[in-house]
């Protein structure tokens, strides 16, 4: 082959930014509009293929939402795809139906309230075009099944004397045709007939035959929510993670000291497989803060601490894993603790990559990405609330400092993305070489507070760091010279997974972008 015919490939560059566009909102305020409590949005979730979205609320509620841009004209998506057919739209929800997941308990033995917020929400698989998921408070698991069922109706009871009965022979004369007022239970009020007891009596010439109901399926279908399983009374302290395995049959719910493994069909038993609960409770130096497991291998999960550590567990080694197979955290920069170092360090959520080859952990400052395989220190870091720092006192005394932000992976794992105050949100390009650093605020208008990214960004694969602007220490301001507000937080988002849309919650409303 001649030199000239020899094509040599350019190296790809990384992925451009995002632009990111308003898609849908629900349940949005209007001006001066309070919000009530009971209807804060406290979890988001897709479902694996991404045609349903679920939210919980801390009035215990569920609602679901379904897609409705996978279907033009009764032709689907995916056989447009395969004809080259253009496709414009974005993803599109509506409102599917709604149900009361958890209700106010009280637990006599404590002295404790149980209030009915919902902490998580899992989707199943489906099976017979029916929905399945989990949701918890912070005691008690429930499995829920949603299912589409033909609406049953009892026929009219009218006699007609002119024609047959059920037994071939014609009513008697003694029936007639004028209705005849009823009681509630169905007997009449003309005490007139011969009566043998309170509530039966014949007409004059017997009874010419029995007229039973007769139940009809109408073609009309609603939604029902049926709660199939509940599992209770297997945690001492506030359940914060449930997560599903992927052989299909067990999830892992996990509170501040332990995590149980169960089985869905079995509610009344569980398997105790992380205790960190020291003997003596004076001893306690940290708890779990979430856990998941991955999202291909059933036999591994991984669990975070308020230490700011991430431990890899491999279900084979042992019943009870108190020695974990990996451990991944960052060790602290010499000279710099502080009073509010292992606060900030606290890890408020993981989330695995789908490929299960990265673990993206969210502490009060950042957002760091991890290779399972590398378990020296993360492989990118981005800075989320650096411009903060000077505010740690202030923070902790409003108690901001212990808000439990969460974090997502797109799809691809080329993105990253998690919440912060003033209803905003950040998009981060977690791919080699990629300076995407993007400020969204939960509105119709999301690319208002977003400022222009630099043209010669410092950042490196190492530390790839927002770009902070200088004087991000004036009280009240953000890194963007925005002012911040602390009451207003965006602590539940979710990235759709095959697909560039986020879903994120700004107190009871539903916010939702594509790019």
């Amino acid at each position: 082959m001649n030199r000239d015919d020899e094509v040599v490939a350019a190296p790809a560059g990384p992925p451009q930014p995002l632009d990111w566009k308003f898609s849908q909102v629900f349940g949005e305020r209007t001006a001066g509009e309070e919000v009530q409590e009971v209807d804060i949005i406290s979890a988001i979730e897709f479902d694996k293929a991404g045609d349903h979205l679920a939210t919980g609320d801390r009035g215990g509620r569920v609602v679901l939402f379904e897609r409705t841009d996978t279907k033009d004209n009764g032709v689907a998506r995916r056989d447009l795809e395969r004809m080259d057919y253009p496709i414009s739209r974005h993803p599109e929800f509506r409102y599917k139906t709604e149900f009361q997941s958890h209700e106010p308990e009280f637990d006599y033995l404590k002295s404790l309230e149980i209030e009915e917020k919902i902490n998580k929400i899992r989707w199943c698989q489906t099976a017979n075009g029916a929905l399945f998921l989990l949701s918890t408070n912070d005691k008690t698991i429930k499995f829920w099944k949603v299912q589409e069922k033909k609406i049953k109706k009892i026929s009219d009871m009218n006699l007609d004397p002119s024609k047959s009965v059920g037994n071939g022979s014609i009513a008697s004369s003694s029936t007639s045709n004028s209705p005849k007022p009823c009681l509630a239970n169905g007997g009449s009020p003309d005490r007139s007939h011969n009566y043998l007891g309170n509530d039966f009596s014949f007409p004059p010439g017997g009874l010419s035959s029995l007229c039973l109901p007769v139940v009809v399926t109408s073609q009309e279908t609603n939604l029902v929510a049926r709660c199939r399983r509940v599992y209770a009374h297997a945690h001492d302290y506030h359940i914060n993670s449930i997560s599903n395995n992927s052989d299909g049959e067990t999830f892992i719910s996990a509170d501040d000291l332990r995590i149980n493994l169960w089985n869905l069909e079995i509610s009344n038993q569980s398997f105790n497989i992380v205790d960190v609960k020291p003997v003596n409770m004076e001893d306690l130096t940290e708890v779990i803060t979430s856990a998941e497991f991955h999202p291909t291998h059933c036999n591994m999960l991984a669990y975070s601490s308020s230490k700011g550590s991430i431990r890899l567990i491999d279900l084979r080694q042992s019943a009870l894993c108190d020695s974990h197979t990996k451990l991944f955290e960052e060790p602290e920069a010499p000279g710099s603790r502080s009073f509010f170092t292992e606060i900030i360090a606290s890890i408020s959520d993981i989330k695995f990559a789908k490929d299960g080859r990265y673990i993206l952990s969210r502490d009060y400052m950042t957002l760091k990405l991890w290779d399972i395989n590398m378990d020296s220190g993360p492989v990118a870091t981005f800075q989320v609330h650096e411009y903060l720092r000077p505010k740690l006192c202030d923070l902790y005394e409003n108690d901001s400092i212990f808000d439990k932000f969460e974090c997502c992976l797109s799809g691809d794992g080329l993105r990253v993305a998690t919440g912060s105050y003033s209803n905003l949100f950040r998009v981060f390009g977690c791919a080699p070489g990629s300076t995407e650093a993007t400020t969204l605020e939960a509105s119709k208008n999301p690319m208002r507070r977003q400022v222009q990214t630099p043209s010669r960004p410092s950042r490196s694969l190492s530390s790839i760091t927002r770009v902070v602007r200088r004087g991000a220490e004036t009280p009240g301001v953000d890194a963007n010279g925005n002012s911040f507000d602390f009451t207003t937080k965006l602590l539940h988002l979710a990235w759709h997974p095959t697909e560039n849309s986020i879903a994120c919650a700004a107190a009871n409303s539903l916010y939702m972008y594509y790019a």
